[in-house]
């Protein structure tokens, strides 16, 4: 047997009657006239069968079947508000899931702000945040598991294809020495001062044009570094520089890890900077994409990094 249907503005009319019980109060209340709203309830009343109201000496009052279908009623009208309500947000980027991926370095430079600033703006977005390196992020966006990656050296592509990047931060690199090394003991060191050291850096399948960018700062000063070690992360290759198995090159940020037996120096050239950069698909239209990148230029501001930032710190203190 098929359920007849019960239009919303009908479901709506008759709610509002119900708490009148006065269909002149009720029709001003509903914004239309006393006949419109009577031919409502009497094709509401013909869809069920039965009549829901009792009309008597200027009295108007419910019947036991009015009575059955008022709480009914109020919630089909309550989830339809509630369903418009859910919809707009979602469709305004303000309430969904959001699945973010993050370079682990990051969370030492721009991803705390970040955060901070969309989780005040979007309180009711659910944030899915993935430390992932570059290589992986990339993956997961071209096969729609991630939406945003946070990322170290896009590819050389990055102009082209189906993944759009924008520039997040620069920052300079820094050496990472155990602690007792004798060129800890200097300010700043230049890179050719580490030829005859072993180094312990990430896989190059992980971050490619990273790992590139560090062997091409060895090779310009002269040295193909000896590589004896490789660590995912880069606090685990601080780790392993502290123990006394190499050194290596890092992003500036890394010197917040702030470990015991690790000293991070300045690199000579200055000029040697890594890029970190935001990146999603290029036709992806969500909403929550555009936030999240609206935001990222507030919380996470651009432009230089964590080394000029530091140096600038300093000097004012």
């Amino acid at each position: 047997m098929d359920r007849p249907e019960l239009p919303l503005p009908q479901l709506h009319a008759f709610t509002v009657l119900a708490e009148e019980l006065h269909f002149g109060h009720a029709a001003a209340r509903l914004g239309i006239a006393q006949p419109p709203l009577s031919q409502q309830i009497a094709r509401l009343e013909t869809k069920v069968g039965h009549p829901l109201f009792v009309r008597a000496s200027g009295r108007v009052a419910l019947t036991p079947a009015g009575r059955e279908l008022l709480p009914a009623a109020r919630r089909a009208l309550a989830d339809l508000s509630d369903g418009l309500a859910a919809a707009r947000a979602v469709g305004s980027g303000r309430a969904g899931r959001l699945r973010i991926g993050f370079s682990a370095s990051l969370a030492l430079t721009v991803l705390p702000g970040l955060l901070a600033t969309f989780r005040t703006r979007y309180p009711d977005v659910d944030l899915d945040l993935r430390e992932m390196t570059t290589a992986p992020q990339l993956a997961a966006l071209q096969e729609r598991t991630m939406d945003v990656g946070l990322l170290r050296e896009p590819p050389d592509d990055a102009g082209v294809g189906p993944l759009a990047f924008r520039t997040v931060l620069t920052e300079p690199f820094v050496a990472v020495l155990p602690a007792d090394h004798p060129l800890a003991a200097q300010r700043a060191i230049d890179v050719s001062q580490l030829a005859d050291e072993p180094f312990v850096l990430l896989p190059r399948p992980v971050g490619p044009r990273l790992y590139d960018r560090i062997t091409g700062l060895c090779e310009a000063a002269g040295f193909a570094p000896q590589v004896v070690q490789h660590a995912v992360e880069w606090q685990t290759v601080c780790a392993l520089v502290g123990a006394g198995l190499g050194v290596s090159l890092a992003p500036a940020s890394i010197r917040r890890l702030r470990l015991r037996e690790v000293a991070f120096r300045p690199v000579e050239p200055r000029t040697a900077r890594t890029l970190v950069a935001a990146a999603w698909r290029r036709e992806d239209r969500s909403p929550l994409v555009a936030n999240l990148l609206a935001a990222l230029g507030e919380g996470g501001k651009g432009g230089k990094g964590d080394g000029d930032g530091d140096r600038q710190r300093r000097k004012k203190g």
